[in-house]
């Protein structure tokens, strides 16, 4: 039997190579090694995007039949259970003749799900949760929306020392350095969608791409999204972006994000202003909380969140730090909350 610390050391690599997979997109990254009886590899594999194989049969596809009989398959995620582009990948590994599985987090798919009992019941060895913690982290915008139907919503905005988002007259431009301003556009070309209010689009005309340092555009674009009633006008910046904008004339912010789950999208990072931005704090609708802090200090009332709801201090929406980074003069924290 394979020992504790080679189990672990296979899930780590197996989450190096999920890692190589598209952050984008409506499918998991997810990685699988292969080990023998003794614990040396035997093969690996990970899942390149929709429509190609998963990471399991990707991993078995690398070996001679019956090369698999009685190994060991680690696999970030659960094993799927259905067929969808492609086969059900425990009948992969059922066929391909493998003693046992070890995955860190459990599908949460209704149609996905219970690869593990399937398993099971054909007399293979199956363990679910190992580095469960490190994959979830990992996993967190995918799985979210897996198992709440809407995207995982990250909110971001820069704010001075002082906690203002703008100088007295509004302007904003620009409160952080350049190195934090270039983490954003890495941010938004890792995201599927950036969601905008009508207020800031009227006030900025922003073009919502994601721009490397020389103001190129990145290989991967968010689909622009512009949430409220008013009117956007015809030569808006934001309509020249290289993916179509959807505009919802609505201020129902579950049934967008609902609709923008059934695009696909499993990652939506909000850059408007603070009506946006505190509407969906007020809902309960944000799962990250991406806040860059300069030197400096402005004063005034220009904050990045007006009303949330909180009444009193009994109220207050606590958050936890996930971690927070030096960036060029700024000061990066990430936070999720409790």
């Amino acid at each position: 039997m394979t020992d504790n610390a080679t189990l672990e050391a296979g899930m780590r690599r197996a989450l190096e190579l999920a890692a190589n997979g598209p952050a984008t997109g409506p499918n998991p990254r997810v990685g699988c090694v292969i080990l023998d009886g003794s614990g040396q590899v035997l093969a690996e594999g990970w899942h390149r995007g929709a429509g190609t194989p998963h990471a399991e049969v990707a991993a078995l596809a690398q070996l001679p039949a019956g090369a698999a009989r009685g190994a060991t398959a680690i696999v970030t995620l659960e094993p799927c259970n259905h067929t969808g582009r492609t086969g059900p990948c425990v009948l992969a590994l059922i066929h391909a003749g493998v003693a046992r599985v070890v995955y860190a987090v459990a599908d949460p798919g209704l149609e996905s799900g219970g690869g593990g009992d399937r398993l099971r019941s054909h007399g293979i060895d199956v363990t679910g949760g190992l580095l469960a913690g490190e994959v979830e982290s990992f996993l967190a915008d995918w799985l979210v929306a897996a198992r709440l139907g809407r995207p995982f919503v990250t909110l971001k905005w820069a704010s001075s020392l002082d906690g203002r988002a703008a100088a007295a007259d509004g302007t904003s431009r620009w409160i952080t350095g350049p190195e934090a301003r270039q983490d954003v556009h890495r941010r938004r070309s890792a995201a599927d969608a950036i969601l905008v209010g009508t207020g800031t689009v009227l006030a900025d005309d922003p073009a919502l791409t994601a721009r490397d340092a020389d103001g190129q555009l990145l290989p991967a674009q968010p689909v622009p999204v512009v949430i409220g009633t008013r009117v956007i006008p015809a030569d808006a910046a934001l309509r020249a972006h290289p993916q179509p904008p959807l505009i919802f004339a609505t201020d129902d912010l579950l049934a967008v994000l609902q609709d923008l789950h059934r695009r696909g999208i499993r990652h939506a990072f909000i850059e408007g202003g603070p009506t946006l931005a505190s509407a969906f704090v007020a809902a309960g609708l944000v799962d990250e909380y991406v806040v860059y802090l300069a030197p400096t200090l402005l004063g005034g009332g220009r904050l990045p969140l007006g009303d949330i709801g909180v009444a009193g201090i009994t109220e207050q929406r606590r958050l936890t730090i996930e971690h927070y980074d030096r960036i060029g003069e700024d000061l990066l924290v990430v936070a999720r909350p409790r």
